[in-house]
């Protein structure tokens, strides 16, 4: 049974700047929290169509649809072993959001969509997250006990550094209006 997850974010900040943050693959590992040692291990990076109005930013947009992605991620704090993402990028829609879904790794099925909108004064941020746990009941058991909270935890901290790494101009990508 597929299980879901949604949250939101307000950011002070133009959709095309939270829309180039998010879709440089290369802001993934500082978006998640530093006992997890994120690492993109490898990457095949399909580089999305022009967008129909360049803006400041959109050339460091390297992973369109049809980009693989394989990182490794620590799954609790002091963790001795290290687990395998491999994730695919679909539905890339310039200036509106992206989908990346496992293809390999820990979940029976993972989905998760990232869109932008305007809202008042900057850009609202919706994560959307359909997943699946191995194990049947087992994971169920699992979800309710340990996954929702960590995934509630995990989005917390990532809502936490994108304000944190937008209100840096060396990290964030560039924008003038």
């Amino acid at each position: 049974m597929h299980l879901h997850f949604r949250t939101e974010q307000r950011l002070p900040y133009p959709v095309e700047q939270v829309f180039a943050f998010f879709a440089d693959p290369q802001n993934l590992p500082r978006l998640m929290p530093a006992w997890q040692r994120a690492l993109i291990e490898s990457a095949a990076l399909i580089p999305p169509p022009p967008p129909p109005h360049p803006f400041p930013g959109s050339e460091r947009i390297q992973a369109g649809s049809g980009s693989r992605m394989t990182l490794t991620v620590c799954p609790f704090p002091f963790s001795p072993i290290r687990l395998r993402w491999e994730a695919l990028i679909e539905d890339f829609r310039w200036l509106e959001g992206f989908c990346d879904v496992q293809t390999r790794g820990p979940f029976a099925y993972w989905r998760h969509c990232h869109t932008v909108s305007a809202a008042d004064n900057g850009t609202l941020l919706t994560d959307s997250v359909e997943y699946e746990l191995p194990l049947g009941a087992l994971g169920m058991f699992a979800n309710w006990v340990v996954v929702r909270h960590q995934l509630a935890a995990t989005f917390r901290f990532r809502q936490k550094r994108t304000l944190e790494l937008l209100a840096k101009p060396s990290l964030a990508t560039p924008f003038v209006r």
